[in-house]
């Protein structure tokens, strides 16, 4: 299992507002889910019944897309970790935004998507791009810092800690957990004698 990440490619999902918080991410009433699976259909599910269809994950021209792009200080308010959580059920791989609220940023690198910042024009005009072309292709590098957007090209910035979680994979400690399996100290089937005490 590879879980470095490096360069993500696909097309995305502008979603324009500053202070968009888990609670509208999603809705505390979704809490109670034993599992993850599923949170993905309720994302966002207050503002787009507000919406009546046309709020952004419900246009059909960003069905599909795995890269979110957003505004200042995203996923702000409570520290559910199911906001990312049904985000990454719905698709989403990358979000790209002027800042984020720190324990959502934590949250998102611990489940290995990263968060990226760029200013605010720059959101701006990605955003646009994005409204204009829905199909644009975007690769997203986390080793150059660089996103590409059809011909249009910027840089990003991450705390260089997190980029390097990212992209050697140390993000994932149950893959790692995996990986390292046969390290252990565990031979035939029996763990080593230890005498306590």
């Amino acid at each position: 299992m590879n879980s470095q990440i490096s360069t993500i490619s696909g097309t995305a999902i502008p979603l324009t507002g500053n202070d968009i918080d888990t609670d509208r991410i999603i809705p505390a009433r979704f809490l109670r889910c034993v599992t993850f699976d599923g949170l993905g259909a309720s994302v966002f599910e207050d503002d787009r019944r507000q919406l009546k269809g046309t709020h952004p994950f419900d246009l059909p021209q960003f069905q599909g897309a795995n890269i979110l792009i957003v505004n200042s200080n995203f996923g702000c308010g409570s520290s559910r970790e199911h906001a990312p959580q049904a985000l990454a059920k719905w698709g989403i791989q990358v979000v790209i935004g002027e800042s984020f609220s720190e324990i959502f940023f934590g949250n998102c690198v611990a489940m290995g998507i990263p968060c990226l910042n760029a200013d605010a024009a720059t959101i701006m005009e990605l955003q646009e791009m994005v409204r204009d072309n829905p199909q644009v292709p975007i690769t997203v590098d986390l080793n150059a810092l660089r996103i590409r957007c059809g011909k249009f090209t910027t840089l990003v910035s991450i705390g260089e800690a997190s980029r390097q979680q990212l992209t050697n994979g140390t993000w994932d400690a149950c893959g790692q957990l995996v990986a390292n399996l046969a390290q252990t100290q565990v031979t035939a089937g029996k763990l080593p004698y230890v005498a306590w005490g």
